[in-house]
């Protein structure tokens, strides 16, 4: 049992967990296991008082702005407080300034995400941004940017303080005196920004534009419903802001990025990156130390209409959102399937199509070990898998050998010759090294040579005797390839890379899992599997292989799924001679 300590809202969040008095999702568990662990073992370092201070400030100088508890203080439950004191309270132990740069909370509607967002924006102009604080409300329009501005302006003028030095200012008719009394230090609402003088700090909201960052010198930019960011434009201005927050990376107070959303129906947007990005921090398969998710999602999909489930997604349940309503709205989408996929998306948080990281570095490591040679196979019988590349991408052939008990991936990768320096630079990967350990060979000039991949095939049979019974493919710029293999003898089945392989891939999961799945010391391939995610249907629970990231490749995992396919497709013909 953790030592209790005083109201260190973090630790008595986790312990809630753990103890079952709290229901939340596997995310949340993660990312605060995570924190948990890290001030145990050092690694961050815990300002009780700061976090505290921010807690009790925001609780005293935050307010309901809307509702029936306007205009009240803003009586904080225990996940904000928790979330509140990860943001201001966990700092750099080399730096002593906080951990945490980049804030995603994504949860269900109705459960105070904007009100919270404008609280902890009050908080920084007040008190933490210090001096020339800027904070910027970030949407795609004005109008939408407004939400968030219009209540961290309603929640200055709810502060009996604000008021009260509003009135002593306009009482008193000396001019020093004015001063004095703090003329300087009252926020006011001018035409295009919200402003201390004293202090040099301003409010703005912005609507998406395409100048570049020079003009922003954020202490806090808040970006409100990103599930509804329209794709590339969306990608842009976040990255814009992004950037811009490096000016204030030395200060006392780095700058914080905060994004807040329900789950939506923009496909492809900064909401997909960013669940992408969380998901595969929170599976520890990132090297990434700044990002601070805080994803409030349900589990299981096949419970979305169950109390317990939604709690996961909805953790102002019986304060901000209640029980009744949800049942009413469960028994609306029980009868409509439109209204079912509304419920799960806006209360479950899972989009239609949302997109999550896919295996976990554990589970790939597991798959890892000593070198798996052709040599070994002589003689067996195995199926296959070719990805072809459209341009510049790699592209990936593959056979998969089951030999006593396990599942051996063979992947061989090829690159035009004249690409591979702008490859390097663009994917940070050491392609000369993987050429030099024979993972990639160099095809073509400015395109890969096909011609190549039915060489590496053909070899397979007359060095080494490996026969493959099956090989897969996508349809892709596979008719010539396909022409030379069929007349070869190779036995060719057309691949389609879309939700019909749901079983395929879980299938490969759970042997990946299991660790019967071999890639040996084939970092190429290891590589591509940490690049690769799954986008999930929720409405059929079916799932597709997409990348991390537009950026990436998984090249070899599409290869090497479409090798599974024709192993699961044919096994009740061909299952005997694969198992060599």
């Amino acid at each position: 049992m953790r030592k209790k300590q005083s109201k260190n809202y973090i630790f008595e969040y986790y312990q809630s967990m753990k103890d079952g008095r709290i229901v939340v999702g596997k995310w949340i568990e993660l990312i605060y296991e995570r924190i948990v662990h890290g001030i145990e073992d050092k690694t961050f370092l815990y300002d009780q008082k700061k976090a505290l201070n921010a807690v009790s400030w925001i609780e005293n100088h935050a307010f309901h702005t809307e509702g029936p508890l306007a205009p009240k203080p803003l009586k904080l439950e225990l996940w904000q407080k928790a979330l509140i004191s990860c943001l201001f309270g966990v700092l750099n132990p080399k730096t002593k300034t906080r951990q945490f740069r980049e804030c995603v909370l994504i949860v269900s509607r109705k459960n105070g995400k904007s009100l919270l967002a404008s609280a902890i924006a009050k908080y920084v102009f007040y008190v933490d941004g210090g001096y020339g604080t800027r904070i910027y409300c970030l949407a795609p329009k004005l109008e939408q940017a407004d939400i968030i501005y219009g209540n961290i302006w309603q929640m200055i003028t709810l502060d009996p303080e604000w008021q009260g030095l509003k009135d002593a200012i306009q009482q008193s008719k000396d001019q020093h005196n004015r001063q004095i009394m703090g003329d300087d230090m009252l926020a006011r609402h001018r035409q295009t920004d919200l402003q201390i003088r004293g202090t040099n700090s301003t409010v703005k909201k912005i609507a998406f534009s395409a100048k570049k960052s020079d003009g922003f010198n954020p202490s806090l930019t808040i970006c409100d419903e990103i599930a509804s960011w329209e794709g590339d434009k969306g990608l842009k201005q976040y990255e814009v802001m992004k950037s811009a927050m490096g000016a204030r990376d030395m200060g006392d107070a780095p700058a914080i990025l905060l994004s807040c959303s329900t789950s939506g129906y923009v496909n492809d947007s900064i909401f997909d990156e960013l669940v992408r990005r969380s998901t595969r921090f929170l599976m520890g398969d990132s090297k990434e130390s700044r990002l601070l998710p805080f994803l409030y999602m349900i589990d299981d999909i096949q419970k979305w209409n169950d109390i317990n489930e939604l709690q996961k997604s909805n953790p102002n349940l019986g304060v901000s959102i209640s029980v009744d309503y949800l049942l009413d709205e469960i028994a609306v989408a029980e009868g409509s399937l439109s209204k079912r996929a509304e419920f799960i998306t806006k209360y479950c948080n899972l989009k239609q199509n949302s997109s999550q990281a896919w295996l976990s570095t554990e589970t790939i490591d597991g798959c890892c070990g000593k070198p798996v040679n052709l040599e070994d196979f002589q003689g067996c019988y195995c199926v296959g898998g070719i990805d072809l590349s459209q341009t510049t991408d790699l592209t990936s052939c593959c056979v998969l050998i089951e030999k006593d008990g396990e599942l051996f991936a063979i992947s061989k990768f090829f690159l035009p010759a004249e690409k591979v320096a702008e490859a390097t630079q663009r994917d940070n990967v050491p392609y000369q090294a993987y050429i030099q350990r024979g993972f990639l060979q160099l095809s073509g000039e400015n395109f890969v040579d096909y011609d190549d991949c039915f060489k590496w095939f053909r070899s397979l049979i007359e060095e080494y005797q490996i026969y493959p019974l099956e090989v897969g493919y996508d349809k892709w710029m596979a008719q010539n390839l396909v022409k030379d293999m069929e007349q070869y003898g190779f036995h060719m089945d057309d691949v389609y890379q879309g939700y019909n392989l749901t079983p395929v891939l879980r299938e490969m999961e759970g042997l990946m899992k299991d660790g019967r799945v071999r890639i040996g010391d084939n970092d190429l391939l290891k590589i591509h599997l940490l690049d690769a995610a799954l986008k999930v249907d929720t409405e059929t629970s079916k799932v597709k292989l997409i990348k991390m990231s537009p950026s990436a490749h998984i090249d070899g995992v599409a290869a090497l799924s479409d090798a599974f396919c024709v192993r699961q497709k044919w096994y009740d013909q061909i299952g005997t001679q694969l198992r060599n």
